[in-house]
């Protein structure tokens, strides 16, 4: 299996999913912040999978 690098949109995704879970758990978000505080587990996790996507996919 080869891994590659994923495509910077995918990383950029990723991390702000990731960014947006974190900032939730500690401070409230005006717009998202109820539906990301409510899910924030599921969002980060979701930020990794995508990554994971990104790297184990090539055209991702």
């Amino acid at each position: 299996m080869r891994l590659s690098a994923p495509k910077f949109i995918v990383w950029l995704l990723a991390l702000i999913l990731a960014v947006l879970a974190i900032v939730s758990r500690y401070t409230g978000i005006p717009v998202v912040g109820s539906f990301i505080k409510q899910y924030d587990f599921w969002v980060m996790t979701a930020a990794y999978v995508l990554l994971f996507l990104g790297t184990l996919l090539k055209g991702l």
